[in-house]
């Protein structure tokens, strides 16, 4: 099986057809991920930072990363109340090259059931699968550390110096038994919480319209999701069809009439060439639509998480203004329920503040990405239906001057 570390000189090529979910223009810190290595069971991550900032030691350097590391330094900003009112940028997924090995070990299994000529077909398209996984595995953890460095806030968070600068190991190990099991109560409690809340009518309608929006998008996102990925596994099947009606016909090229052997090659080249553009169709697919699709779920899924905080705060307020009603009524603990009171209401205007200018920043950063996207997929999609025109064209012509 290939090895992903192959994929090195890979990188810079798929950059250049591939850029960061978010952009933007702030060059004070530039974070890359300029190198990876995959090993069987992790991948090690080159983290190359460019910078002008003096809070950093060197303007260029470059430490290596794991996958939890990243949770990790996602984990510090979720857990930090100082960061309630901002969209936290979701965590990358956990590498998974599972299938990819899957597939690869069947095919080997059924080596002896095909030719020659289609098992090397078949094991070369898996191998561009599997390539293709770990290349996105790559982007979406690039993607996670260039939304935070463009963040004015979270960028100064002294947990990203330590990722970005620090050398050596940062000695992140994953939660136990016991810690899961804490996390998992912890998640119940929340998504109780949640549900509780979630009747809660906000004092503020913009809020009040957001919640409403981002609960129908992002079902809608993940319905989406589901219709984009049967489509790009239906492009993937034409292609492995094509890999097998090429090798049947090429197997009928052996006839003792050379006319008919000639024209039964140039039809098997047709569909060999046609399985290479039918590929080239279903990574787009897989990269523009699917890939954009399902970040978006992750990104609107850490706005409802904001926004759950934000209505946590509002709940708290409420509460605190009812305790200071009963203190004054009571004549008792008037001066401690004043200062929870002030405490709260402080805590709730300024995770509103924030709330909405993360918002706006939301919208326009998703629709930027939604019209960069399906602009470059529909002009992907007309560069492959012209190069299977022509190659028509010119198949067509050719078994004519056979």
């Amino acid at each position: 099986m290939m090895d992903a570390s192959d994929s090195a000189d890979m990188l810079e090529d798929e950059k250049t057809r591939t850029q960061s979910v978010d952009l933007h223009t702030d060059t004070s810190l530039v974070v890359d991920i300029s190198d990876a290595l995959s090993e069987r069971e992790r991948v090690k991550f080159t983290v190359h930072t460019k910078t002008t900032l003096p809070v950093f030691k060197e303007g260029e350097f470059s430490v290596v990363r794991e996958h939890e590391e990243f949770v990790w330094l996602h984990d510090r900003y979720v857990e930090n109340e100082e960061y309630a009112g901002i969209i936290i940028p979701p965590a990358p997924p956990k590498p998974d090259f599972d299938v990819s090995r899957e597939k690869l070990q069947k095919l080997g299994e059924g080596e002896n059931t095909m030719t020659k000529e289609e098992f090397q077909k078949m094991k070369q398209e898996l191998e561009a699968e599997y390539l293709a996984t770990f290349k996105k595995t790559v982007a979406m953890h690039e993607v996670f550390l260039t939304r935070v460095a463009a963040h004015p806030t979270l960028r100064k968070d002294s947990n990203f110096n330590v990722f970005l600068e620090f050398k050596g190991e940062l000695n992140v190990r994953g939660k136990n038994k016991k810690e899961k099991l804490g996390g998992l109560f912890k998640g119940l409690a929340k998504g109780v919480d949640e549900v509780l809340l979630s009747s809660q009518k906000d004092v503020d309608e913009f809020f009040e319209g957001e919640k409403k929006f981002l609960v129908e998008y992002n079902m809608k996102l993940k319905d989406s999701t589901r219709h984009a990925d049967r489509m790009t596994k239906t492009h993937k099947n034409v292609a492995d069809s094509f890999i097998r009606i090429s090798s049947c016909i090429s197997q009928m090229g052996t006839s003792e009439y050379m006319e008919i052997d000639r024209f039964l090659n140039k039809v098997s080249e047709y569909f060999e060439k046609a399985r290479k553009l039918e590929g080239r169709v279903a990574s787009d697919q897989d990269l523009k639509t699917s890939d954009l699709l399902r970040y978006y779920v992750r990104d609107t899924d850490a706005a409802k998480n904001f926004l759950y905080r934000r209505a946590r705060c509002l709940a708290d307020y409420e509460n605190a203004n009812k305790a200071l009603d009963k203190a004054r009524v009571k004549g008792k603990e008037i001066a401690a329920a004043e200062t929870a009171q002030q405490t709260a209401s402080e805590k709730f205007e300024h995770i509103s503040e924030v709330a909405k200018q993360e918002l706006t920043d939301f919208k326009t950063r998703r629709v930027q990405q939604f019209r960069k996207n399906m602009t470059e997929r529909a002009e992907l999609e007309l560069k492959h239906a012209k190069a299977h025109m022509n190659l028509l064209k010119t198949t067509l012509a050719q078994l004519k001057e056979l």
